[in-house]
């Protein structure tokens, strides 16, 4: 099939065998800029062009997609100012394709009189697509769908672009991972509005487009967000807004929910909270609006969580998790599973550990609190792991052996043996049923925790393994070397995935993301990367440490990601940009070992996180994420702290080191 170029052309597809268009006898281009074989008409953009789908022959016939702008421009120096502007945004564009969830752009030239930007083909429907097909949306997914969504926005307005045009239908449900990706920045209509300003072009969709855009032409980041709470309305109700502008101009807005409460989904409720935000996002006057995406992701972590499933549910919504994680201590999400005997079980735990420790559980006392100690190593404590009930934790030694304590007796459960050489690196499997450990004998071994014996090894590096880790959803383990290699297994049957390189020097330390989907390692080579596991392709490589980065760490939503380095500091990074949020100083040596934890002691703001860092120096120290400030120093002995731990429920920090062989556990007030 070929299809012709002219954007005016009204039945454009032909065969292949044809020179010239047997509409409107237009030449046909058997490949746009000798590379792209234009296959179909996607979307008409109402005169100024077209979208088009084609395949990449230098990619092997990969697909792509092509959008022309064709303005109806006569004199030569407007049309010459429309190439510049099309160029600029391109560029423009170029650099929002960085994110994972905009497609990325391929190129941009002029051909025939017109121009082209040439895109990244986004496998999947869009969420009109979604809702025609008889899909419904609950506030569970609406919720999702702002939580995914909202990341992007921040992106793209802080690079101070407006998409303008938000709307179901530019909303594509990416098929390889389900993520949302946001498509049609719209440059064929923002050019086309800036080079035809003086007859009044506005830039939207009637309905999702805020009266500040549709009337006097401008946009603001409360301009999207607008347009994403219209998006929200239609995806929950099932009524177009374009259908309500009609009928009512932008009345409809302030009478929405009397709307919703009449849709064609008449069975789904919303909280109060949800309404509240869906208000202060449809507001007509743009100043009342929120004003930013982080406004509404704070709104967001304000969320209650949902009503807890049935003891008989096994599974529960990503977006439930994200808000637990955001909301109360992990132990919270684990209720929603285990329904009420969960609760009693967890509660007796916690409980059961706090007598140890002589304090309450809401003991909200400032004073640093006094550790207990676990004896019975023969050499340095390298990694500590708390087990999933918060109450076993595993310990790994120079002394080539693996330790398990019960917490709430302060006694040791049993000793595993089989290493030749240094421990390492030890993980939990989530279900807490395998421990890994990985040593300096090049092994990683995996454990049968309830026999005590080992299930089997893992050979395969060529050096001691520095880092182990295991992926939230149990399936995958990653072992990082001093062979400045990585290794992906699978966990249940032993077998190698592949091999990851790209770092120049020793593998210190692996974390998974919370959706499992990638992997962050830190080097002694001073770079982090970032790994997509489903590809085995490296994302993006994060530098700033001016020293080896000893630890990694993803926090509990996936967003941001932190990293402790010999250079003594800690630095927090944004997974979206790249960039360095913030830097935190205070320790005085080489930082090992970092742990994401629940906020310390504030029952109002217990949706905040908290990071736990142990040094060279001797403490292990608590710092506020917000502030970048240090909340509390917690201090051993004497000698190196090499590896901290935190329990699920964010309550109890755990450290090992070089202090006479021992471990210190802090019971922290809840």
């Amino acid at each position: 099939m070929r299809c012709c170029l002219n954007p005016h052309c009204s039945n454009p597809h032909n065969p292949d065998d044809q020179q010239y268009c047997q509409s409107c006898n237009t030449p046909l281009i058997p490949l746009l800029r000798g590379r792209y074989r234009v296959i179909k008409v996607l979307s008409d953009e109402g005169g100024f062009g077209r979208t088009y789908l084609a395949e990449d022959v230098d990619k092997l016939n990969e697909w792509c997609v092509v959008k022309q702008f064709a303005p109806k421009i006569q004199e030569t120096s407007a049309l010459k100012k429309a190439v510049e502007l099309f160029k600029e945004e391109a560029k423009q564009l170029q650099k929002l394709g960085e994110h994972h969830q905009i497609p990325a752009l391929l190129a941009y030239f002029e051909q025939e009189n017109y121009l082209f930007l040439v895109q990244q083909f986004i496998d999947g429907q869009n969420l009109l697509q979604e809702l025609e097909q008889g899909i419904t949306y609950d506030e569970s997914k609406i919720l999702d769908l702002l939580l995914d969504l909202l990341p992007v926005l921040k992106f793209i307005h802080d690079r101070g672009v407006i998409h303008r045009d938000i709307k179901p239908q530019n909303i594509i449900r990416r098929q390889s991972d389900g993520r949302l990706v946001l498509i049609d920045f719209g440059s064929s209509k923002q050019l086309s509005a800036t080079v035809h300003t003086k007859i009044g072009t506005t830039i939207g969709s009637h309905g999702y487009t805020p009266m500040e855009q549709m009337q006097d032409g401008v946009a603001y980041p409360a301009s999207d967000l607008f347009s994403l709470g219209t998006t929200c309305f239609h995806l929950l109700s099932g009524i177009r807004p374009s259908k309500l502008w009609i009928q009512h101009g932008y009345s409809w807005i302030s009478s929405w929910r009397q709307h919703f409460n009449n849709a064609e989904h008449p069975g789904v409720s919303l909280s109060v909270n949800l309404v509240e935000i869906l208000n202060n996002l449809l507001k007509n006057d743009v100043k009342q609006r929120y004003q930013s995406a982080d406004e509404v992701l704070k709104a967001l972590a304000n969320q209650p969580p949902l009503p807890p499933a049935p003891a008989t549910l096994l599974t529960v919504s990503s977006t439930t998790q994200k808000l637990f994680r955001q909301n109360r201590p992990l132990v919270y999400a684990a209720i929603l599973l285990l329904g009420l005997g969960g609760v009693w079980y967890l509660q007796s735990r916690s409980q059961a550990i706090s007598k140890l420790f002589n304090q309450p559980i809401n003991n909200t006392t400032k004073n640093t609190p006094e550790p207990r100690t676990l004896k019975g190593h023969a050499s340095d404590v390298n990694s500590v792991a708390f087990a999933p009930d918060g109450v076993t934790l595993a310990s790994g030694s120079d002394d080539k052996t693996l330790k398990l304590w019960n917490l709430a007796t302060a006694k040791e459960i049993r000793t595993l043996k089989g290493h030749s050489q240094w421990i390492w690196a030890i993980a939990f499997s989530p279900d807490g049923k395998i421990l890994a450990s990985g040593s300096a004998d090049k092994t990683v071994k995996l454990w049968n925790l309830s026999t005590g014996k080992e299930i089997r090894t893992l050979t395969g590096h060529s050096q001691g393994i520095a880092s182990v880790a295991l992926s939230p959803d149990g399936k995958t383990l990653a072992s990082g070397s001093l062979d400045q290699k990585i290794k992906l297994w699978n966990l249940s049957t032993g077998k190698e995935i592949r091999t990851l390189t790209g770092h120049s020097q020793a593998i210190a330390s692996l974390a998974f993301s919370p959706d499992s989907k990638t992997l962050a390692s830190g080097s002694w080579d001073k770079k982090i990367k970032l790994w997509n596991l489903t590809t085995g392709k490296e994302i993006r490589t994060l530098t700033g440490h001016s020293e080896l980065i000893l630890s990694v760490a993803f926090s509990p939503d996936g967003v941001n990601l932190a990293s402790g380095s010999k250079d003594k500091t800690i630095k927090l990074w944004n997974l979206v940009t790249g960039e360095t949020i913030r830097t935190l100083k205070g320790h005085t040596d080489k930082v090992n070992s970092i742990a994401y934890m629940a906020k310390v002691g504030d029952q109002k703001n217990s949706h905040g996180v908290t990071l736990a860092s142990g040094s060279n120096d001797n403490t292990v120290k608590l710092w506020n994420l917000e502030t970048g400030k240090e909340i509390l120093t917690l201090k051993r002995d004497s000698g190196y702290i090499y590896s901290v731990a935190v329990s699920a429920d964010g309550q109890t920090i755990a450290s090992g080191g070089s202090a006479e062989n021992i471990i210190k556990i802090w019971r922290m007030s809840q």
